[in-house]
């Protein structure tokens, strides 16, 4: 741990040596007695000379030559350092979060830096931000995300961000023009489009901070994705209505008819980041289609077209967070089904080192950033700006969840609405935003009341939020990994509700998720992925899809078998026996042409054995009732005839007994029920007598199982 401390502090020294070498004027510098002079005019001769070395020289320094990617390798090489003593630093880790303490080291290099050459330290461009390291984060949370979890709770995480967003701009801009206007004297300069501005940026609840705070608490997976979704898609709706109040700005005066362009604007720059994620995501995965000869090269191209993504939006002022996110989530089932297993390993840590190298770069920079000689100090402003932000976020939670609980099957408990209005923390969008504020005589207030608020939400909220979960006892993440049966049995769960939404008649979420399954089966898959890695099977899939993550030995789970109860574990040869013998079987349970259920493909032509009758299921409630209304038979046929045209074709499953001996006692085939509702049940009945009666004496009577599909018992 020692050790690690000091090799930050040599670093730090030597990140101090070139600035202050750089800062030198270059009359005041040391020149050796042995220097050639420069090359240049002779003034008494008035003719070009060149200058010769006098000697050969053996060693020599040319830092400037190096400069700059020498401070960028010493600055990861600092952050790297950081994170690794915190991580080796015994008990802290469980009290103070990654970020307080990186911000912390970030402050401690900023004071040696302003102490050592008596200016300010180097502060954090918004262009390196959003051009350098914003996109990696962004990138990978993009794609890992739980698909599955995030589009089941799109709807609630689009009002969070979109409404919730709206809410507390509109709030915290108007409620600091308020109090601006009851402090004339020194706060009287501050216009209400400036107000607004400010509160636009100030309400950008970072996913920096908010990532590294709530992975650390493995708070349930409902609750994770509600607020980091909220905080992605915040980043994305505050950057454009920054972006908007700016334009305004310039403006000598703002109309009705500039407002209403402004929300055209809000929703071409939105939908038109999405649709070029879009557009890339599947570009990159057809490419990787064709990346079977060259596998080296494969993950190349995930990295190179979703920054291209992200630069393209950009350029097009289009929203560049949405633009990679799109393109991350659409490329990655096609792109994982088309690589190797090397390949999709060296995709995953790559994008997890980038990202957390960025993520550490930011957070010391906002401390080395802090130490400035550009603050500006109001008590007034600052406590105000500070209490808005908890109370229009706390409120619009509050009431945002009131109206979307209405309609959601899993409410939102109270203990989680406190934890996303307490986990809105403020981190390096909002920081880098405030910078790009064009002059005016109050900007200086703005970084500082930016700088508080962040400091205040990072420390306070942040190493609080944790005793907070605790305490309230949320419920926590499930740490074991999913086995085959669970994922199976949660397939089975969604087919079942989508079927049922789709007969009652109701466009829910799982109607949707099967429509669009089948259209990414039919055309998608089929068009960028290989048709050598075309799956015949979805539990094959599923089952491939666990085995990866066992062998990845994912950091988040515990193995799911203790290795230690084995007596001997199993040689490779026997795992790849394993493999291919379940991988065989399923592929030939799959390819049996049995009239199995389909709920996409009726089976019509389904042939029949001649000597098996169908078998009737029992009538439902709304059967008999059709059943007491219909006197006849036909029309009771037809009543029949057009309710198993609606619904799907179910697969009706009864036991039916063997033909028994004469001597033994006959089983009633119906229920006396049964016979009265059923019309065709007597002659069904006297069917099923006249077998038992042939069947050979001295035979036990056995049972099996049939599946008879309805559309075959019509015909």
């Amino acid at each position: 741990m020692a050790a690690l401390w000091t090799c930050s502090l040599l670093l730090s020294a030597c990140l101090l040596w070139p600035a202050c070498l750089a800062l030198t004027p270059p009359a005041e510098l040391p020149q050796p007695h042995n220097l050639p002079p420069s090359l240049g005019f002779n003034s008494s001769e008035g003719s070009l000379s060149v200058d010769l070395p006098m000697a050969l020289r053996v060693f020599s320094v040319d830092y400037h030559h190096v400069q700059a990617p020498f401070e960028i390798v010493l600055w990861i090489m600092l952050a790297s350092l950081a994170k690794l003593g915190f991580h080796w630093s015994g008990r802290v880790p469980a009290v103070v979060p990654e970020s307080c303490l990186l911000i912390m080291v970030g402050l401690l290099v900023g004071g040696v830096i302003y102490g050592v050459r008596h200016s300010a330290p180097p502060t954090l461009s918004a262009d390196a931000f959003f051009l350098f390291l914003l996109p990696p984060i962004v990138l990978d949370a993009g794609y890992f995300l739980p698909g599955k979890l995030f589009f089941e709770n799109l709807g609630t995480i689009l009002w969070y961000a979109v409404l919730g967003t709206l809410w507390n701009v509109l709030g915290i801009g108007l409620s600091l023009y308020g109090v601006c206007l009851l402090a004339p004297s020194s706060l009287g300069d501050i216009s209400l489009l400036h107000c607004l501005l400010f509160g636009s940026l100030i309400a950008a609840v970072d996913p920096v901070s908010v990532l590294s705070v709530f992975q650390e608490m493995h708070v349930n997976d409902q609750l994770h994705i509600l607020v980091f979704g909220e905080s992605l898609l915040n980043d994305a709706v505050t950057v454009v209505l920054y972006k908007l109040f700016e334009s305004f700005l310039r403006l000598p005066s703002v109309s009705g008819l500039d407002v209403l362009l402004g929300g055209c604007r809000v929703l071409v720059v939105g939908l038109g980041g999405l649709f070029v994620g879009f557009f890339f995501g599947l570009v990159a995965a057809l490419t990787s289609r064709f990346t079977y000869r060259a596998q080296v090269i494969a993950p190349l191209f995930v990295f190179l077209y979703s920054y291209l993504s992200y630069l393209t939006s950009e350029m097009l002022h289009l929203s560049g967070i949405m633009a990679i996110m799109t393109c991350a989530v659409t490329m990655k089932q096609y792109v994982e089904a088309n690589v190797t297993e090397r390949s999709k390993t060296s995709i995953q840590y790559f994008l997890k080192m980038w990202s957390s190298v960025s993520e550490t770069l930011i957070f010391i920079f906002l401390g080395v950033s802090t130490i400035q000689d550009v603050h500006m100090w109001s008590w007034p402003f600052v406590c105000s700006t500070l209490l808005l932000c908890l109370i229009w976020r706390a409120t619009g939670v509050l009431l945002l969840t009131a109206v979307v609980n209405t309609l959601r099957r899993n409410t939102v408990t109270f203990r989680d609405q406190f934890i996303i209005a307490y986990g809105g923390l403020r981190g390096a969008i909002c920081f880098s935003l405030v910078f790009l504020i064009d002059d005016f005589p109050k900007k200086r207030l703005f970084i500082t009341t930016t700088i508080v608020v962040i400091l205040f939400t990072v420390f306070v909220q942040g190493m609080t939020i944790k005793p907070l979960v605790e305490l309230l006892d949320v419920k926590r993440k499930k740490r074991a990994l999913p086995t085959v049966s669970e994922e199976i049995h949660s397939r089975l769960i969604d087919h079942l509700l989508a079927g049922i939404e789709d007969v009652v008649g109701y466009w829910g979420q799982h109607y949707w998720k099967d429509k669009f399954e089948q259209f990414n089966k039919k055309y998608l898959r089929r068009f960028l992925i290989r048709e050598d890695h075309q799956t015949p099977s979805s539990i094959l899939r599923v089952y491939q899809e666990l085995e990866r993550r066992d062998q990845r030995g994912d950091e988040e789970a515990p193995p799911l078998v203790d290795l230690r109860s084995q007596s001997r574990p199993l040689l490779p040869e026997e795992m790849d026996s394993i493999r291919r013998i379940l991988s065989r079987n399923l592929q030939n349970f799959n390819n049996k042409q049995t009239p199995a259920y389909s709920r996409h493909t009726l089976h019509q032509e389904a042939t029949m054995d001649g000597t098996r009758k169908p078998l009737y299921r029992h009538q439902s409630l709304g059967e008999r009732s059709t059943c007491n209304t219909q006197g006849e038979d036909g029309e009771f046929r037809d009543s029949r005839r057009v309710r198993s045209g609606l619904s799907r074709s179910h697969t009706v499953c009864s036991m039916s007994p063997r033909p028994a001996p004469q001597d033994s006692p006959v089983p009633a085939a119906t229920s006396p029920t049964r016979g009265l509702l059923d019309p065709e049940s007597s002659a069904a009945r006297k069917e099923q007598v006249s077998l038992r009666q042939q069947a050979p004496a001295g035979r036990t009577p056995k049972k099996q199982l049939s599946f008879v599909l309805e559309s075959e018992k019509q015909q």
